[in-house]
């Protein structure tokens, strides 16, 4: 299913940083780098679902 705002599945490191209005130096440094944060490979680069992006920092904000 394709999401319906025309926004990507797949976010980079700098599209990620931006959904969550933060830099990208805050992104690798307090997210990315977490334990319980996932992301997988394409090809020599590091993807990330929108959805467990937001379930992460949903997950980790109490």
């Amino acid at each position: 299913m394709l999401p319906q705002n025309n926004s990507p599945l797949l976010l980079n490191r700098q599209q990620a940083a931006e959904l969550l209005g933060i830099d990208p130096k805050s992104f690798d440094k307090y997210i990315r780098n977490h334990p319980d944060f996932q992301c997988f490979m394409v090809g020599k680069q590091e993807r990330y679902l929108k959805s467990k992006l937001v379930k992460f920092i949903e997950s980790h904000c109490d």
